[in-house]
Parts: structure tokens; sequence; C-alpha cells
């Protein structure tokens, strides 16, 4: 019988995917969450842990007796609290962390990357077994736009024409899952991708079809997009972050395509019009 399986980020967009499809392949896995009530889903179906990457006694806690890690780190101190998680798993004698990362990190290009390729480092000289996922831009992503394009039937962009090979979140939680739950999957670092790359334009034209009303994509200069995103209260670290993640797709550096969900999961990536049929009532 398998060891336990310990995911973090679980109450997140790929954390809640990876615990939720392992439920429904009949594991049981250990969930560390800051807040239990965000996490009232897996209630009966998963040990819940109380506590976060940064707090040393509850990290040791979770950690006891776990097989496999699937780490999440997020924002400005992912890199630092995901060092401390991969340290603590070490020191617990975990045998594999399956790792959410992103698309080129190994290059080291922008600023996320920077962020993700030094904890990959670490694993790749911890001694444990490790498994890259490399996503892009998430389909969900969309979401952030709801209130636009609920008031105004927009959404902006500094993207311009560039494309990107957005990607459903279910997708990246099944090769989480194939990786920690099949052998084989050590030692490999996965470039996930949709099945096509998309411009904002084309994603504007998807969605207009999937509501039935017309959702237009404006193209804004950077410093804008800048300011709004400051304006939510943002970190800068996170805001100057974002922004060179959205040049890098207008730049068309985000634009590859993979067949990887496929060879994993043994069926074909959703495409943004699928993700978009199931969430429209979201946007209206």
């Amino acid at each position: 019988m398998a060891g336990t399986i310990l995911v973090t980020g679980s109450t997140g967009t790929i954390g809640g995917e990876v615990a939720r499809q392992l439920i429904a392949a009949g594991v049981r896995p250990r969930l560390l969450v800051r807040d239990p009530a965000k996490a009232r889903e897996f209630e009966g179906k998963a040990d819940i842990v109380k506590g976060d990457l940064g707090d040393a006694a509850s990290l040791e806690r979770a950690m006891r007796g776990v097989e496999k890690l699937f780490l999440v780190g997020s924002g400005v101190d992912g890199q630092a609290l995901e060092a401390k998680a991969v340290d603590a798993a070490k020191k617990a004698g975990v045998k594999h962390v399956v790792k959410l990362s992103l698309l080129g990190a190994q290059d080291e290009a922008i600023t996320f990357a920077r962020w993700h390729r030094p904890v990959e480092k670490q694993l790749e000289a911890s001694g444990m077994a490790w498994t890259f996922l490399r996503p892009v831009n998430f389909m969900s992503n969309m979401l952030n736009n709801i209130g636009s394009i609920k008031g105004q039937g927009a959404f902006y962009e500094p993207t311009g024409d560039g494309k990107t090979s957005v990607i459903d979140p279910a997708d990246v939680g099944a090769v989480g899952v194939k990786a920690l739950t099949e052998p084989g999957h050590e030692g490999k670092a996965y470039t996930l991708t949709g099945p096509e790359a998309l411009s904002s334009a084309e994603q504007a034209a998807v969605l207009t079809k999937a509501l039935g009303r017309e959702v237009k994509f404006v193209d804004v200069p950077p410093e804008a997009a800048k300011q709004a995103m400051a304006g939510t209260g943002m970190p800068a670290a996170y805001v100057d972050a974002l922004v060179d993640l959205l040049a890098a797709m207008k730049a068309g550096r985000t634009a590859t395509v993979t067949d990887t969900v496929q060879k994993v999961t043994g069926r074909k990536p959703g495409t943004f019009a699928d993700w978009a049929r199931r969430h429209a009532a979201a946007f209206k």
C-alpha cells in the first residue's frame, strides 16, 4: 500500500484540483491548510492539518509518515517557503516531491522563472525523487476579469497579438495525480499546455460565443496594467513579476504547445472553449 500523499495549496486552483482528483481516484490525501474552514469540501475525505509552509512545527507535523508531496508555493515569499518545505520533506524521509513550477523555468528568462528555478535546483540536489510541472497561463485566470466582463463586456491586458498556450487547471491536476500515484515520472520536467495557443483577442471571441454576448479584448500599455494591479494592493514585487510575464506573452514566448498532457494522462487536454462553456455562468 502506498504511503501518505501530502498536498499543499489545496484551497487554491491547482492544489485543489490535485486533492479532488486524488480523492476521486480512491486516495485519501493529507492536506496542509492555513484555514480549515476553506477546506470544508474535503472534510471526511482527506486528513486536514492546520498550518502553512512558514510554520516549522506545522510542517513537521504534516510531513510525518508522508511518502509523496505535492508542492505549491505562491506570492513573493513562495520561493523561501517552498525551500523550507523541501528541507522539511527531506528531514521527514519523503521519497518523491511533485512541484508546481512554470513554463521555461529552466531558462530563468522571466521573474517567475527565477523564483521557481532555485527550488527546482534544490530538489535536484536533495536526493529525493522529483517531478516538475511547468504550465504557463491557466484558463481560470480569466476569472480575474469577471468584474470588467460583466460590467463593460471587455477585459484589459498588455498582451497585444501574443499567443499563450492556456491550460485547464484540471489537466495540470491530472498530470500531478499521475505523477503522485504511478511510477515512471521521477526525474521528469513536464511542459504542460492546452491544445492550442490563443491570443487574448481569440480568447475574447471564444468567450463571446460561450456567453452569447460580445466580449472584447482591449490591449493596454504595460504601465496602465501595472497601475491597475498596484491599485488592488498587490505587492510591488508581484506586480513587476506579472508585468514581466505579460511582456513575455506579448512577445509570443508563451506560445509553446506540447502533447505532454495526452502522453501522461492518455487523454487530450481540454480546450478554452470547453472551459468557457463550463464557467459561462460565472461571467453572467
